[in-house]
């Protein structure tokens, strides 16, 4: 497993990725030497450079496309749609490029006949790739020890997410406890009053992780055994840890104080608020810049389409519980609240106007919040800010839900890029899960990958409201 943006992925991932690139970085040297022919083909660092823009932009039009997930691309049919909107989506651009950048055109004929190539060596590829994770080939086998609903959440994940890289072996419940998920995975279920044997069982079935997800350890926790498996070489990990670096989230119904007490992360040191801090200011300032042009048509279109104000301000808890005014472009008739006061957005709300309805779409609605960073008020990426009046309500309800009050609120976010938008307390204690994992483990380089998550949100007007 390699550690990376605070997750664990499993090493066989990267190397689809990279050889994905590779065979795409070799479909278009063999289109160039059959267009250019043996006594023209010379393959120099400038045609190396050239070749390595075409992949690179095919690479990212494929993890646009969501061709790296495997939920979404889990048969051929959907597959060969999105790979070839990626691969058409690559041609625009490069096309765009060439016109710009001349230089660098590799050669007339050479991107079509790449295509046909990448096409045969892509669907290859990741059918072969797909044989490896139906088979659990390269997984890693695990022991999981508890009948806990942590554990059953991990059993789920596990099942859901073939490329996760784990295996569940053996699960060893509670011994009072009715075992009452068998269906949810195809682990051997072992049921025993005690946890005897347990290093043996682990060496024999080449176990490399125990994760222990009990209900309780007050004098349930065999310490004696996991010991002995410790000290043999085996990882004894706590189940919310392991959850957290499986998923991208924590479970705030069942994690408790101690575990956030003791575990990693929640580091805010004064370089990274600096680093942060300096970020912000300058995006904001560059971007408020660009979208002046976008900003007066999108007024105007407000103005022309519905009576009431450009811009909406409202009232937003920040960082510290501070009270700021949030300002978007209105996308809701005047006085939406007027009758029903206080209420989250909805499907397909009826309040949402005609313009409002695209901007929303597309995100273009969040624009005047670069103001609101440029104050200092919020971040670029951080919790999306609540209400004050839901604030208090989720927080009576949702534990822990004032930790996001540790950081400043953000346009964007971890829980607004893997969830969405909330209009429900199942949907905020969700949100929370995420938000809480960016909190814990916030950086400079999650921040990047939140950002480019975002980009790709926006340009395929993903999870609007």
């Amino acid at each position: 497993m390699l550690r990376f943006f605070k997750q664990y992925y499993p090493i066989r991932n990267i190397f689809f990725v990279l050889g994905e690139g590779l065979f795409i970085y070799i479909s278009v040297l063999i289109a160039s030497r059959i267009i250019l022919g043996d006594e023209l083909f010379v393959l120099s660092w400038f045609l190396a450079a050239k070749i390595f823009l075409i992949t690179f932009v095919c690479q990212a039009c494929l993890y646009y496309n969501d061709l790296y997930d495997f939920k979404i691309t889990d048969n051929f049919r959907e597959l060969g749609i999105r790979l070839l909107q990626a691969l058409g989506a690559s041609a625009i651009f490069l096309a765009f490029v060439y016109i710009v950048i001349p230089q660098v055109i590799i050669g007339t004929g050479t991107f079509l006949i790449s295509i046909c190539i990448v096409i045969l060596l892509i669907v290859s590829w990741r059918f072969c790739y797909t044989l490896i994770l139906d088979r659990g080939i390269f997984n890693e086998k695990i022991i999981l020890l508890g009948s806990s609903d942590l554990a059953k959440e991990i059993q789920e994940e596990i099942k859901d997410t073939k490329d996760c890289g784990y295996t569940l072996s053996v699960v060893v419940p509670e011994s009072d406890d009715p075992v009452d998920f068998t269906d949810r995975t195809s682990a051997s279920i072992i049921c025993q009053k005690n946890y005897e044997n347990l290093c043996r069982m682990a060496r024999s079935l080449g176990t490399t992780k125990i994760i222990v997800a009990l209900k309780e350890r007050r004098n349930s926790l065999p310490v004696k055994e996991l010991l002995q498996c410790r000290i043999e070489g085996i990882q004894v990990i706590d189940g919310h840890t392991f959850f957290e670096m499986l998923t991208g989230k924590l479970i705030v119904q069942t994690i408790n104080p101690g575990w956030l007490i003791f575990s990693e992360g929640f580091q805010k040191t004064r370089i990274r608020r600096f680093v942060k801090r300096t970020v912000d200011l300058i995006l904001s300032f560059v971007l408020l810049l660009i979208f002046m042009p976008v900003i007066v048509v999108i007024g105007i279109l407000i103005k022309i389409d519905s009576r009431g104000s450009v811009i909406f301000s409202q009232e937003r808890v920040g960082q510290k519980n501070k009270i700021y005014r949030m300002h978007k472009f209105r996308s809701m008739v005047e006085d939406a609240e007027k009758s029903s006061g206080p209420v989250w957005a909805r499907d397909d709300d009826p309040r949402i106007t005609r313009v409002g309805k695209i901007i929303r779409k597309f995100r273009l609605d969040e624009i005047p919040q670069l103001w609101n960073v440029l104050k200092g008020e919020m971040s670029f990426v951080g919790p999306r800010p609540e209400r004050p009046v839901f604030v208090e309500e989720l927080e009576r309800i949702i534990p822990y839900f004032g930790v996001r009050s540790s950081v400043k609120p953000g346009i964007t976010g971890w829980a607004q890029v893997c969830y969405g938008y909330a209009n429900t307390v199942e949907d905020a204690i969700e949100k929370l899960n995420y938000d809480l994992f960016y909190i814990k483990n916030m950086s400079i380089l999650i921040d990047l990958m939140i950002v480019l998550r975002t980009i790709k949100i926006v340009l395929f007007a993903k999870g609007a409201r």
